[in-house]
């Protein structure tokens, strides 16, 4: 079972820019920006899409984050867990 905790909002996590020291915002799962219709698509099907034949079968998701005062962004691969 593939479960992300900061998709299912059980967790929260913030980095600091590495351009400007200061703290990064999860913007959600990196999928939802390929097309309009990507947010509403299941994950595992998603993967099949992203260019890198062997994510469906890794067990993580890729969060992008951005920085809330100079603006950078960059993806960041979560690891799943199991549901608590």
């Amino acid at each position: 079972m593939q479960w992300c905790e900061l998709c299912n909002g059980v967790s929260e996590l913030t980095i600091p820019c590495i351009q400007c020291g200061k703290e990064m915002e999860d913007q959600g799962r990196i999928y939802d920006y390929y097309e309009n219709y990507s947010p509403y698509m299941e994950i595992d099907l998603i993967k099949l899409e992203d260019g890198d034949p062997t994510s469906s079968k890794r067990q993580e998701c890729v969060h992008l984050f951005k920085c809330r005062e100079c603006g950078f962004d960059f993806p960041k691969t979560i690891a799943y867990q199991p549901p608590k």
